[in-house]
């Protein structure tokens, strides 16, 4: 195992990468790659890997959050990363699936029922009562972000 983290980024000083990143073509990858590197490290902070968001990109690719951690543990950067994901990923995808599926999470909002929708809006609520753009979870996360390193709402 490559001790080598430095590249690791400080989730205590800044947040990961936005769930909108693409990497590779995938959303939320970028994200899942800076909280694993961060968690190796010791500097997650309040980030955590293989988090309900997280999970959709394991399950579409059909890799498991411990072998991405085992190549993380080695030190790869993002480009061996997705080497990887290509030659190792149980469920091989077309570009054009990639971009649906980035797509839809991209756009993906709560579901319809009530308990979802009062979750919600009571996590945005929380961080601010006057924004009315927020529709989607990738806006609450990057919302999330920005006010947790004292942006304003």
């Amino acid at each position: 195992m490559n001790t080598n983290l430095n590249s690791a980024p400080n989730l205590t000083q800044r947040p990961p990468r936005s769930p909108r990143v693409r990497l590779g073509g995938f959303v939320i990858l970028a994200r899942i790659l800076d909280k694993g590197r961060a968690e190796l490290a010791g500097t997650a902070g309040e980030y955590k890997y293989n988090n309900p968001i997280d999970r959709h990109w394991f399950r579409f690719t059909g890799l498991t959050p411990e072998a991405l951690k085992a190549e993380l543990a080695q030190g790869k950067g993002d480009g061996d990363i997705l080497t990887w994901v290509a030659e190792k990923s149980p469920h091989q995808r077309a570009a054009w699936e990639i971009q649906q599926w980035s797509a839809f999470h991209n756009e993906r909002g709560p579901d319809g029922d009530v308990e979802t929708l009062e979750f919600f809006t009571g996590r945005v609520g929380g961080l601010s009562q006057s924004r009315e753009d927020m529709k989607t979870w990738f806006d609450y996360l990057d919302l999330d972000d920005h006010v947790s390193f004292g942006g304003k709402a």
